[in-house]
């Protein structure tokens, strides 16, 4: 097979059509050859083909999923690392690949010992809803959305070019980063508010429900996220998650103690420096443009 230079010639297979796979779907329409869709789930399947998401669509993959020269994996990170393990046998050319999973560094251990064949790189837009299921696809999804890729020692610079014009014509901002500093950061800006959205919405009582306001639903719209979807990423980045849990609870005990105390200068330069720290975390930063 002749290994494609640009997005235009690309012939893309996406296994899942969920939130991120349908989204996915929907931004490429127009911008490649041609766009297949696999899923095992009829009912999505069945949206898909309603929505007129790709050209082929498949509940598994079959004789045209042979044609794909650039595959994404967009389902959750236990599955995705079963679809690694899997591709030899269900892909018997070339292709580059890309996963969007949610940690890395157990996704690209498995992509490391993937055939010559195929050219992986590993993957994850930082944006997504709590609603993950087709329904709520949209292709504007990842638009300004910052997306992490990460090279393996088998990922070629075609690849790596061939990922970047994926990523930016769905207007999307590549940035490269090692798979173990991924998985660090993301421990503290990902998936630590899904777990303290989950913990404040526990901790609540059902009898406060006549005033739960804004501020309460924006604190814990993660919490709605389906646990289907954040057990592996719980599994496979547990030690990063554990210890952005302490950073957390010194910061709880401090303010704690502060409260107790009844410190109110105190507390005032805690928020104070909270005001400013938020402020700078959430401006935009520059994007380190290569592998």
């Amino acid at each position: 097979m002749e290994k494609i230079k640009f997005l235009s010639d690309s012939r893309i297979a996406i296994l899942g059509l969920g939130l991120m796979g349908g989204s996915l779907g929907l931004a490429l329409r127009g911008r490649c050859a041609q766009i297949m869709g696999i899923d095992p789930d009829r009912d999505v399947l069945a949206r898909a083909h309603e929505i007129q998401l790709c050209d082929f669509l498949s509940p598994v993959p079959d004789s045209r999923f042979q044609e794909a020269n650039f595959i994404v994996l967009a389902a959750p990170v236990g599955t995705i690392i079963s679809l690694v393990h899997d591709l030899p046998n269900i892909h018997d050319g070339q292709a580059v690949v890309l996963d969007i999973g949610s940690t890395k560094v157990n996704i690209t251990k498995a992509m490391r010992s993937l055939p010559a064949r195929f050219e992986p790189v590993g993957g994850h837009p930082m944006c997504g809803k709590e609603q993950l299921s087709i329904t709520n696809a949209s292709p504007e999804l990842y638009k300004g959305a910052t997306f992490a890729l990460a090279a393996l020692p088998n990922t070629t610079p075609s690849a790596a070019n061939q990922v970047e014009q994926l990523v930016r014509a769905i207007g999307a901002n590549p940035l490269w980063i090692d798979p173990e500093t991924h998985d660090r950061w993301v421990a503290i800006t990902s998936h630590l508010p899904y777990l303290l959205a989950s913990t404040l919405v526990m901790a609540t009582s059902s009898e406060v429900k006549p005033l739960i306001g804004s501020g309460f639903r924006s604190a814990t719209r993660l919490a709605a996220t389906p646990p289907s979807m954040m057990l592996g990423i719980l599994e496979t980045n547990q030690a990063n998650i554990l210890e952005a849990l302490e950073r957390y609870k010194d910061q709880l005990r401090m303010i704690e103690k502060l409260i107790k105390q009844g410190s109110t200068d105190e507390l005032e330069s805690f928020l104070s420096l909270s005001v400013a720290h938020q402020k700078e975390l959430l401006e935009p930063t520059a994007q380190r443009a290569e592998p």
